[in-house]
């Protein structure tokens, strides 16, 4: 068996380990949506072409899907710590490279090479939390780390828009990527110093069979599902669709059989771990497309622009951070029943939402409802990724932090496919948003089943199995 267990990590370092950690987080999540506000003025400024600009847009989407399990079994091979610095520094030289970009081919390859800095240096987030935090201070470091992954996209809308419409310098745009680089070197020189420093275990070998299988079967699925709809879903999305999910099948029988699995299956044995990650993935798709609806109504049906309607998530933001931060202080009881609690939250409040204001945008109502919403994510995302993690042993933390940073990214993009083209297909903003929502209620009735499958399934561990009986040691 595989010894992970990394040494002892004082209080106070874990502190600053925290803060370097979810700096990274923060860049790489925002990264993924600060350039859409800007989309418009990079196509004037470098005189890109409709197809340029939707890989500007979407290309680092499709990377980091594409590359973080095998991202973050690369941690298990050279040291999470090396892996995180190496993608940190990767990612710092890319952001320089879009932020100085002469024309759109070489913007469209910095933000791929981007995407790649992000892919290695995400996954070691997670892992490491779950190899150096436990009890308490481990459901307080989840808590902040599901609000900086959860939000980032959020946020850098926002930021996006007031760096863009700042013309920082002269600098149009550019800025957005710039802003990345003085930021990563400040991380790359505090790194080294209080990230802990194991040693990778040399028994660990990279599956290159596994890796190629799960490249082209993340690639022949998240091709079209990005690029699809904006083609009308010609035969060939369709075909790849089919060809990744059969990819998918022949990658999970190779790893059962793999002497060195690139995804450890194992970490989806303990009962609850698969309903509990389907709850969190079903959570960030129906967030995100939500996210993405409201957005595009608030600009075309009620005038707002690209900024205004970052703003209006403002609400949403505060809802989801004050209870990310604040759950682990609650009694036991009511902790075991938010997961279940969240998805209905996120529901009424996004539900109730679309219906009163859909036509007319109301501050106050609005920005109640946004907060109930933002609440519900953060009850039935936060709590249940602690619960799950506290099912899986330390040495898979890799494999289930493969698994919790793909499937947000697989199930936005499916959700922004499929719910995307529910909401173009309306024959009016407002009906669309109506559709998508509804939608989402439905899905989130789903999780809700699944997070109560959780709950129980955690009912029957004993106290003294597993990971808990490691923690009363």
């Amino acid at each position: 068996m595989i010894n992970l267990s990394p040494p002892p990590v004082t209080a106070a370092r874990r502190n600053r380990m925290l803060a370097v950690l979810l700096t990274g987080q923060a860049m790489a999540s925002m990264d993924g949506s600060i350039v859409s506000v800007g989309a418009e003025t990079i196509r004037e400024s470098l005189h890109a072409g409709d197809a340029e600009i939707q890989l500007i847009v979407s290309g680092y989407l499709l990377t980091t899907g594409v590359l973080l399990v095998t991202c973050a079994r690369i941690g298990d091979v050279v040291g999470h710590r090396r892996a995180f610095l190496w993608g940190l520094g990767w990612f710092t030289g890319a952001s320089l490279l879009c932020g100085l970009a002469p024309d759109a081919t070489v913007l469209v390859l910095a933000r791929i090479a981007q995407a790649m800095g992000a892919a290695l240096l995400t996954p070691q987030i997670f892992a490491l939390v779950h190899m150096h935090w436990d009890g308490a201070a481990r459901r307080r470091a989840i808590g902040v780390y599901s609000m900086v992954l959860a939000l980032g996209v959020a946020l850098g809308q926002v930021v996006g828009g007031l760096i863009a419409g700042a013309d920082l310098f002269g600098l149009s745009w550019r800025p957005i990527f710039l802003i990345n680089v003085p930021i990563g070197l400040v991380l790359s020189a505090v790194g080294p110093r209080v990230l802990p420093n194991p040693r990778a275990d040399r028994r660990v070998r990279l599956d290159l069979a596994g890796v190629a299988l799960l490249t082209v079967a993340m690639t022949a699925l998240t091709v079209p599902l990005i690029f699809g709809r904006d083609h009308g879903w010609p035969a060939w999305a369709w075909i790849s669709l089919a060809g990744g999910v059969a990819l998918l099948v022949v990658f999970v029988r190779h790893e059962t059989r793999a002497r060195h699995p690139l995804l450890d299956l194992e970490a989806l044995r303990p009962d609850g771990t698969r309903p509990g990650l389907t709850a969190c993935w079903i959570i960030m798709g129906c967030y995100t497309v939500f996210l993405f609806t409201l957005t595009l109504h608030l600009q075309t049906a009620l005038g707002h622009s690209p900024f205004q309607a970052g703003l209006a998530f403002v609400p949403y933001t505060l809802g989801f951070g004050v209870l990310s931060l604040s759950w682990n202080r609650y009694p036991q009881w009511l902790q075991n029943a938010l997961p279940v609690a969240g998805p209905v939250m996120f529901a009424a409040g996004a539900a109730l939402l679309v219906l009163l204001y859909r036509d007319r945008w109301h501050p106050l109502g609005s920005t109640s409802l946004l907060f109930l919403a933002g609440a519900g994510h953060a009850a039935g995302y936060s709590p249940l990724i602690a619960q799950i993690t506290s099912l899986v042993e330390p040495r898979l933390a890799s494999a289930i932090s493969a698994l919790n940073s793909t499937g947000p990214v697989l199930a936005g993009v499916t959700a922004i496919a499929g719910l995307g083209s529910v909401y173009f297909a309306a024959s009016s903003s407002a009906e669309g948003l109506v559709r998508v929502t509804a939608a989402c209620v439905v899905l989130l009735a789903i999780g809700t089943a699944c997070a109560v499958r959780v709950a129980l399934a955690r009912r029957t561990v004993s106290p003294a199995s597993g990971t808990e009986r490691e923690r009363s040691r």
